[in-house]
């Protein structure tokens, strides 16, 4: 017989069951700490990776600037012996292939002004303008002077494309009338 200020003995299965809650709660916590800790890290990764690109766009900057300008060189030059027909010519554009190939590599591409293709503003920058009388022609290429760079990776423009382009000037017509 049990007095009555006396608290039962817990039966064995309460025991265990306290034990198996306790357990689960210490998993749920363990389970917590340790999804924490996994966004963590792949946040510091993401860091990591836009720290290392933003080194790297540093880093190779200065390369791709004089990267263009021996493209832009080659490209006139290879142009410049086309028109003279000099057999130098063919060799002198795969170079200017071998840079833009050079250039793809760091990360950017190039993009030349087509004769012909329509003005877009942070496409384009225009250097000088050149008269038509054509209306069809105006706001396009007349001229291409120099290759436009774009990011690869996000699109975004570097370096607009320079040309010369086409702006209309109707002629102007004159009026015989009254004249003997």
């Amino acid at each position: 017989m049990v007095a009555e200020d006396e608290t039962p003995a817990p039966a064995p299965g309460d025991e265990i069951g306290e034990r198996l809650e306790r357990i689960e709660a210490q998993l749920a916590d363990f389970h917590r700490r340790s999804a924490h800790r996994e966004a963590i890290i792949d946040r510091l990764h993401a860091e990591n990776q836009q720290f290392r690109d933003g080194v790297r766009r540093v880093l190779l900057e200065p390369v791709v600037t004089d990267l263009l300008r021996l493209y832009d060189s080659m490209t006139r030059e290879a142009a410049r012996l086309a028109a003279a027909e000099s057999p130098a010519a063919p060799v002198v554009a795969s170079f200017a292939d071998e840079v833009e190939l050079a250039v793809e590599r760091c990360g950017y591409q190039l993009f030349p002004a087509v004769v012909g293709a329509a003005y877009e503003s942070g496409r384009f920058a225009p250097a000088s303008t050149v008269a038509t009388d054509d209306p069809e022609l105006d706001n396009t290429v007349a001229e291409p002077l120099s290759a436009g760079l774009q990011e690869i990776e996000t699109g975004k423009v570097r370096r607009p494309s320079r040309a010369r382009f086409y702006r209309y000037e109707p002629v102007p017509t004159t009026n015989h009338a009254g004249r003997d």
